[in-house]
């Protein structure tokens, strides 16, 4: 084993130390999951979801532990719950799902009448989950809870970044004997990491892009699925038009929720240049009117920077901009209370394209705003990057912002919101461009990626004999 340590982002301090899993120790978490993998599959939907019910309540029996690891590991209190909370609701949620998905009927062939065929769907024996640091619990079980009911073996390596949820997490499913047979987190590093994708047989992996190309070559080598949820540079197009007050909310919210450091978060906003003064000046006073939560973490609505390194990405972006000509108009200094990194929301005014702020992923509270003259400006300036994870577009009408919407280069558009993928998670949608690869996590989509589709074809008649295709009599 080797060891490692993580950072308490409230204080500064490395005050947790923990032992990475080697792949050999790895491989026999992995082990022990497959062999309990058929029987978990042969107890049917209905039975897993009692399984995962009866673990939604050990969830809310531990709430206390588990919450108050995920605050010190992300330096934020209510978010901490309210992951607890959607990991809850997320289960009923794929139980409606399940509900109303029909089994599969036979169909009559087309071609050959006496044939007929349906589907059968077998699960992915066994299924490795790589998750971020910015939702330490909720973005490792959005996979893996769809997973364990499509009846998979499910393996999961957090970040080394916020590792201290999982002990209390692995203690509620140790109260439930049946899903800790399937299922179990492994803590470690990247190495431990790679050991994952090595031995499933298919990978979710949130994260970076760069980090994620790497997932994706290692699985291809192995012809194992890879899905990814990577990256974002998130635009917001404001028509004229629009309620400024609604969309500078949205705006707002949209970018500094979780202090910006979450993939669909709004990085860059577009105004339309006759409403392009007001909005800002409402930005303004709205972005100077949030709070850090220090020192009271039940105050205030922006909590710490979590990655320490994340600091140096945000202040190159910030020099960036003052140098090419931007203006800061509201924070725009990393300040540090209690040995914690914080920023304030920082409101960025006469930004360009080329700039970084505009074209790099930023993971954090930056407001980048910029006039467009016309729609079309508008769509090629959104448009115009390599990522693709979600947009928003705000107007005065729902027809018009979906007009546009359509037009985006996006795998989900919220109209007249922003970041709405954060809070509903029921449509389905991909990402476009760098921003990921495979099916939608969410909808029924999220659940069937879980599952092989088999083919069953049957012949009511008696089968061909050999001689129905001799040669005698061809042309």
């Amino acid at each position: 084993m080797r060891s490692f340590t993580a950072r308490d982002p409230r204080t500064g301090v490395h005050d947790w130390r923990g032992q990475a899993l080697d792949p050999a120790e790895v491989l026999e978490v992995a082990a022990r999951l497959r062999a309990a993998q058929q029987g978990w599959e042969a107890r049917g939907g209905a039975s897993r979801l009692e399984v995962l019910r009866a673990f939604a309540q050990a969830l809310r029996r531990h709430a206390e532990p588990i919450g108050a690891a995920l605050e010190t590991d992300t330096g934020r209190r209510r978010i901490a719950r309210l992951e607890i909370d959607s990991v809850v609701g997320s289960i009923e949620a794929w139980a409606r799902v399940i509900a109303a998905d029909a089994p599969p009927e036979w169909i009559q062939g087309r071609g050959l009448p006496s044939v007929r065929h349906t589907a059968a769907w077998k699960a992915y024996a066994l299924v490795g989950v790589v998750s971020p640091w910015n939702f330490p619990l909720l973005l490792g079980m959005i996979d893996a809870v769809p997973a364990l009911l499509a009846g998979c073996a499910v393996l999961v390596k957090p970040s080394e970044v916020t590792p201290r949820f999982i002990a209390p997490v692995m203690a509620a499913v140790a109260e439930v004997p049946e899903l800790a047979a399937v299922f179990a987190f492994v803590p470690g590093d990247g190495i431990t990491g790679q050991a994952v994708v090595d031995l499933a047989d298919c990978v979710c992996f949130t994260g970076s892009v760069a980090t994620g190309r790497k997932v994706a070559v290692q699985a291809a080598g192995r012809l194992i699925p890879a899905y990814l949820e990577l990256g974002g540079k998130d635009p917001l197009i404001v028509l004229e038009g629009a309620d400024l007050d609604a969309a500078t909310d949205a705006a707002l919210r949209g970018s500094v929720l979780s202090t910006g450091q979450a993939c669909q978060s709004i990085e860059r906003i577009y105004v339309a240049r006759p409403i392009h003064d007001a909005f800002l000046a409402r930005l303004v006073e709205k972005a100077q009117a949030a709070r850090l939560n220090w020192p009271d973490i039940t105050v205030g609505e922006i909590g710490p920077i979590i990655f320490d390194r994340q600091v140096d990405i945000l202040s190159a972006q910030i020099a960036d901009a003052r140098q090419r000509g931007a203006r800061v108009l509201t924070g725009g200094e990393i300040e540090t209370h209690g040995g914690g990194l914080w920023l304030r929301p920082t409101v960025i005014a006469e930004v360009t394209p080329d700039m970084a702020v505009m074209r790099d992923e930023t993971f954090g509270p930056l407001l980048p705003v910029m006039a467009f003259d016309t729609v079309e400006e508008a769509v090629a300036l959104a448009n115009d990057g390599e990522y693709g994870l979600s947009a928003a577009v705000f107007a005065a009408a729902l027809d018009e912002a979906e007009a546009v919407g359509r037009r985006l280069e996006a795998g989900a558009i919220s109209l007249n919101d922003a970041a709405l993928t954060s809070i509903f998670y029921e449509a389905a949608k991909q990402g476009f461009k760098c921003s990921g690869l495979g099916p939608s996590r969410m909808g029924e989509d999220g659940y069937r990626r879980f599952l092989r589709r088999q083919a069953l074809i049957a012949n009511t008649a008696r089968p061909l004999p050999l001689a129905a295709f001799s040669e005698e009599g061809s042309t």
